[in-house]
């Protein structure tokens, strides 16, 4: 028995919420469950995972003192169904450990409703402290990562920025703001679709924000094939940056990133205009 159609909706979220927020277990034989946890306060998105799965399943609640907070009440649901985890692997859900080599499905899906399933497990969206509209996704996978960079470029129409790991704990944390963040919330988060509440009121939020007439707009200039062959051709930076017109910095990122990024990374990538 076959589930998941991640070109619907719903199923591309699901999967993708499970992806980031879920835990895969392989017991003895044919045993093994998986089990999706979260803060109580948002029982409702496992309610509806609930009743989109076809299998038994359940959900259980629990009160623990955290590092976080003491008497803290999470909700769990949890499936053990073989065919329902066997199905999981197949589109790209690792047993056990999975942070880091987890990826988008090779399978046809819907794109807009994937990546809202990873900010709702694992990013945010809405606006500052100085009422500016952000969307931010934290991942150890580079593959994620390059699906959100890649999304949000071909959407927005900006140019592709290099996201590093931090070095605490070597993950990303890829955040955009303003006119990147409006896009990103309001194709995302669209009318009607299957959302945490709090993140649909957040991208609210941000995909209502404007800019004041009195801030000022910093346009970036793209990178053309023959600036990069200059580039790499001229004997120091500051002789590129006075061929090219740009600063010595942007010069020294550039050429950083032509060294020692793949072919494929430096390739514009896959595409997933909004529909």
């Amino acid at each position: 028995m076959t589930f998941f159609d991640l070109e619907r909706p719903e199923h591309a979220y699901m999967f993708a919420f499970i992806q980031a927020d879920g835990h895969l277990t392989q017991g003895v034989g044919n045993k093994g469950r998986l089990a999706v946890e979260l803060s109580a306060r948002d029982a409702p998105i496992l309610e509806e995972f609930q009743r989109l799965c076809p299998f038994n399943s359940s959900i259980r609640y629990r009160t623990r003192t955290t590092n976080f907070k003491a008497d803290h009440t999470s909700v769990m649901w949890t499936v053990c169904a073989r065919e329902f985890r066997e199905e999981l692997q197949a589109l790209g859900l690792p047993v056990g450990r999975k942070s880091e080599i987890v990826a988008p499905p090779t399978v046809p899906f819907s794109g807009r409703d994937y990546l809202r399933g990873l900010i709702d497990a694992d990013g945010s969206v809405g606006r500052t402290a100085q009422d500016l509209p952000f969307v931010g996704l934290t991942t150890k996978s580079d593959a994620i990562a390059s699906f959100f960079t890649d999304y949000a470029e071909a959407l927005s129409g900006s140019e592709r920025r290099i996201f590093r790991r931090n070095s605490r704990d070597g993950i990303y944390n890829i955040v955009y703001t303003r006119e990147e963040a409006v896009a990103i919330a309001s194709d995302v988060y669209y009318t009607g679709c299957l959302s945490l509440p709090r993140k649909q009121s957040g991208a609210a939020l941000a995909g209502s924000w404007r800019r004041p007439a009195a801030m000022k707009r910093v346009t970036r200039r793209s990178w053309t094939p023959e600036e990069d062959t200059i580039l790499l051709g001229s004997p120091t930076l500051a002789d590129a940056a006075k061929t090219l017109r740009r600063s010595a910095s942007s010069c020294q990122v550039r050429r950083w990133r032509l060294l020692n990024l793949t072919a494929d990374e430096r390739s514009i990538g896959r595409r997933f205009p909004a529909p």
